[in-house]
């Protein structure tokens, strides 16, 4: 991970083959600031794994300075709970012959790695070797270990002679930074990634594109012919991602297959791909069907946009967590037929929205999504009516900073919704422009990463002068 945890190899054997009986919690620190870090430390788990190594759960990534060494890049830091039989020198020899493998190689100290991995927490266990001291010794000095360690256990003691001493305790003793450090959220390595907790972040615009005959405000307008016309359009209107559906969930709809939904919707993703003016934008596929995803993913998509949150196909999420692609889970209850009416919400909208979206992520989490890769999504008109919507784009500031869900990245989708036509009394979806762009300017002022529309010349502007007035 970071420049001050490396761990000198040595070459008294520490008896790789050494285990215990049973599986034993470790936190490991996780960084890099060469070449492709995120790729870089999702390498390092996916060897983790394929030794024994099980990871658990990630925290989020943090982008930082460095430290000690300034003329270096900025390093992308992270930690991750492993479960393991292995003792802590032999879990030490097998994460120094991962970063071997993997090329590092110490030619400064604290100086640039591709890839740093560092024992933080073994159990409740305390390991003094020349080799190895565990608690690590940096823990609570560091911000850039302790934030995402707090992710991970923020109720947990690290000394056990003070044991009402915790993770959280040490981060909030912390001196505040000089620049606050902010999570950091791939998409496509050409699209800038998400810094959800960043002041400045400009939002991003996403496109979205229903390649249905039958969406709620722009069913079969998007045709082969004039397709290819419209993808521009959205581009030079400020368009970084598009969102390609083929089945529709407005209420009442018909559910087509899922071969005729990914029919509809692969086609568009391997144009976007084959077009010299579009293939740096990120290509977000609308299903909850995992079969659909999967081929979505094969045909270039970066991100899987769940409207279900893994709910409604019991494979999707270890389809998500085997492509390794950026997810976005939505707030929604039962199917597009049933939400309207699963509207009750007695301990309170947000606390709700929170307490169930929070579940959601740990499922995500269980099933080997990592953190550092999802994107939530309020769920504006799913199983929320009238002021409902206008209570959750009040309080979205709320749900954000919700204890657990902080530091995630949100897209905000309110586009020609029914909420906005009853409030302005304008009937037909693809005129509800105006009311669409106090909604977008809204969410950016409540935080949104990105915005999900479908008048995208006009919401791009919206948002730019939304992030001139809110992000400065």
């Amino acid at each position: 991970m970071d420049r001050q945890f490396s761990s000198s190899p040595s070459s008294k054997s520490c008896g790789c083959a050494e285990r215990r009986r049973g599986k034993r919690n470790a936190y490991i620190a996780l960084g890099s600031n060469v070449g492709d870090r995120v790729a870089m430390i999702e390498q390092a788990c996916k060897e983790m794994d394929s030794r024994d190594i099980r990871v658990k759960r990630t925290s989020s990534l943090w982008e930082t300075e460095p430290m000690y060494v300034l003329d270096q890049n900025r390093f992308v830091n992270g930690a991750c709970e492993v479960e393991t039989d292995l003792e802590p020198l032999s879990l030490l020899d097998q994460l120094q012959d991962i970063e071997k493998s993997m090329g590092r190689q110490k030619l400064i100290e604290k100086g640039p790695r591709n890839i740093d991995l560092d024992i933080l927490l073994y159990e409740d266990e305390r390991v003094d070797h020349e080799r190895l001291k565990i608690p690590h010794i940096g823990i609570p000095e560091r911000e850039f270990v302790l934030r995402p360690l707090a992710e991970l256990i923020p109720h947990k003691s690290i000394d056990s002679s003070k044991p009402w001493k915790l993770v959280q305790d040490y981060l909030n003793e912390l001196p505040p930074s000089s620049e606050p450090l902010s999570t950091l959220t791939p998409i496509r390595s050409s699209v800038e990634p998400l810094n959800a907790l960043k002041p400045t972040r400009k939002t991003q615009v996403m496109a979205i594109l229903n390649i249905t005959p039958d969406s709620f405000s722009d069913g079969g307008i998007h045709t082969p012919d004039s397709l290819r016309d419209t993808i521009m359009a959205y581009v030079r209107g400020g368009a970084t991602i598009f969102d390609i559906g083929g089945q529709s969930t407005a209420p009442g709809t018909l559910e087509v297959s899922a071969q005729e939904e990914a029919d509809r919707v692969l086609p568009v993703i391997k144009l976007i791909r084959s077009l010299p003016e579009t293939r740096d934008v990120a290509i977000s596929v609308d299903t909850y069907r995992a079969s659909v995803a999967q081929a979505a993913v094969e045909a270039g998509a970066d991100i899987i946009n769940d409207v279900s949150a893994g709910l409604l196909d019991p494979e999707m999420f270890s389809t998500m967590a085997r492509s390794g692609k950026t997810v976005c889970l939505m707030h929604m209850r039962g199917n597009p037929s049933t939400m309207s009416k699963l509207n009750g919400y007695p301990d309170g909208l947000i606390p709700t929205i929170a307490r169930e979206l929070l579940e959601r992520v740990a499922a995500a989490e269980a099933a080997g999504i990592r953190r550092w890769r999802i994107i939530l999504d309020p769920g504006l008109g799913f199983a929320k009516v009238g002021e409902q919507n206008l209570q959750l784009l009040r309080h979205f500031e709320e749900l954000r900073s919700w204890p657990g869900l902080e530091g995630l990245p949100w897209l905000v989708g309110s586009s020609r919704k029914s909420f906005i036509g009853k409030v302005t009394g304008v009937p037909k979806p693809m005129d509800r422009v105006f009311g669409t762009a106090a909604t977008v300017a809204s969410a950016v002022q409540g935080g949104a990463d990105i915005v999900r529309v479908h008048d995208v010349v006009e919401m791009g502007q919206v948002v730019k002068m939304a992030d001139a007035i809110w992000r400065y």
